[in-house]
């Protein structure tokens, strides 16, 4: 009777056993049955809007904010037909009217490694804002398209605001564009930083730096390329990681509602401050005072090349610690000098920026000193201002820079020449050193 007991025991044990592994197996099938979904296990995702796939071979993609293709082949030349341009290629859905609304349009430039920074600047500026953006070959031009798409997709006033250009090397133009919409489709709007370094991350140190020696970052011609694009009646020109202050462009409306400067030619500079990048951004010209009091904040290039805002006089600039609320003249530069940098707000009717100096040396000082000879009287505002993160020292300057230098300083020599006859003047009237006359602070962007 107890051995008849047990086997029944066994047996139901073993019936519960093969039971439960049915029922798992069962399961198992269910859920690979192709009308079953599946369960995704990876984070939730923020961009759902793009469509799958976008592969285009000689035209730019598109979103669903932007029908604006443009064929590779198409595009226009620089006067040496040197680089190719293509204008307007992404336009911001609030462009046109902010460039109605506001007086004055952002104009700025960047490769890939920076662009990020226009997440800030479209944060702070209200206005409208032209991007004329450089890259080269298939991989370059592709990673900045998708970038750009990126910050479309996530970011509202990007998209609202700002209006993209695009600008290759004819020696190294691209030939296939493809952009990736699978991965474009499954990236995280909260990391932009993060997918800029998965982009960027492919160049070695020896392979960026014969990329920077082969592909001159052509500053002249994105600058005038940005600028031309602009279409309010002033243009703030600026790099891509300069920052405007709060509130500053209906500052500027109400400030050129009452000067404009008249039938004078004034070019209305923004003093540039380096913030400690531990300290959050200043909300205003007195808490940025009590920072640099601090030593958290100082002139821009103050300890790397001093000349290059010297003139600005940016001591008187602190002297007034509690400005009114509304933007107006500090005082103008008495001591222009030619290494003179200023980032500066005017009519987009001063000299355009000279495009035979490409790369480092001679881009925007020339351009000022142009400005100067021709008659332009560079008036300092407050209590606006510009921020540039980071307090910048004074380091070993690489080969490709010094290179880049020495042959824009040639350059200079013809240039000079030219201005003489144009304005007739004597350009060497401000004497240039050959041992200061360098990069001049500039950084590439």
């Amino acid at each position: 009777m107890t051995q008849r007991i047990c086997r029944l025991w066994n047996l139901s044990i073993l019936t519960v056993l093969f039971l439960t592994a049915y029922n798992i197996f069962l399961a198992f099938k269910l859920t690979q049955h192709p009308e079953c979904p599946k369960v995704s296990t990876t984070p939730r995702k923020h961009i759902q809007r793009l469509p799958t796939p976008i592969v285009l071979k000689n035209a730019a993609p598109t979103s669903e904010n932007s029908q604006s293709l443009f064929d590779i082949n198409l595009g226009r030349w620089d006067n040496r037909l040197e680089y190719k341009y293509f204008d307007n290629s992404f336009v911001g859905t609030q462009f046109i009217n902010l460039s109605k609304q506001h007086r004055t349009c952002i104009a700025t430039q960047s490769s890939l490694e920076k662009i990020h920074s226009i997440i800030q600047v479209a944060n702070h500026w209200d206005g409208p804002i032209s991007l004329a953006g450089f890259s080269s070959g298939d991989e370059e031009f592709n990673n900045l398209l998708l970038y750009v798409l990126y910050l479309r997709e996530c970011f509202p006033k990007i998209r609202e605001k700002v209006n993209f250009h695009f600008a290759f090397p004819r020696g190294n133009a691209p030939i296939k564009i493809q952009v990736n919409s699978s991965l474009l489709n499954r990236l995280d709007c909260d990391n932009p930083y993060g997918l800029l370094m998965q982009l960027t991350k492919s160049k070695t140190k020896k392979k960026n730096m014969r990329w920077k020696n082969q592909n001159v970052y052509p500053q002249n011609h994105l600058r005038n390329l940005a600028r031309k694009n602009c279409q309010s009646d002033f243009v703030f020109l600026t790099d891509i990681d300069v920052i405007p202050s709060y509130g500053m462009t209906q500052l500027l409306d109400n400030f050129f509602m009452r000067d404009n400067c008249g039938t004078k030619l004034c070019a209305f500079v923004i003093p540039t401050f380096e913030l400690d990048e531990r300290v959050r951004f200043p909300t205003n010209k007195s808490e940025l005072l009590r920072l640099a009091d601090k030593g958290l904040a100082r002139p821009f290039h103050e300890k790397v090349f001093i000349y290059n805002q010297f003139a600005t006089n940016f001591s008187r600039w602190q002297e007034t610690r509690k400005d009114g609320p509304e933007a107006h003249v500090s005082h103008p530069v008495t001591n222009f000098e030619f290494l003179y940098e200023p980032f500066y707000v005017a009519k987009d009717t001063v000299p355009p920026h000279d495009e035979r100096f490409v790369g480092y040396g001679y881009t925007r000082n020339t351009q000022v000193y142009e400005m100067f000879l021709a008659g332009y009287q560079f008036l300092v505002l407050s209590p606006i201002f510009t921020i540039h993160w980071g307090l910048q020292l004074k380091k070993s300057r690489p080969p490709w820079r010094e290179s880049q230098n020495t042959k824009n300083m040639k350059k200079f020599k013809e240039f000079k020449r030219e201005l003489l006859v144009k304005y007739k003047t004597n350009p060497t009237k401000k004497q240039i050193s050959p041992d200061v006359g360098f990069a001049l602070g500039e950084s590439r962007v």
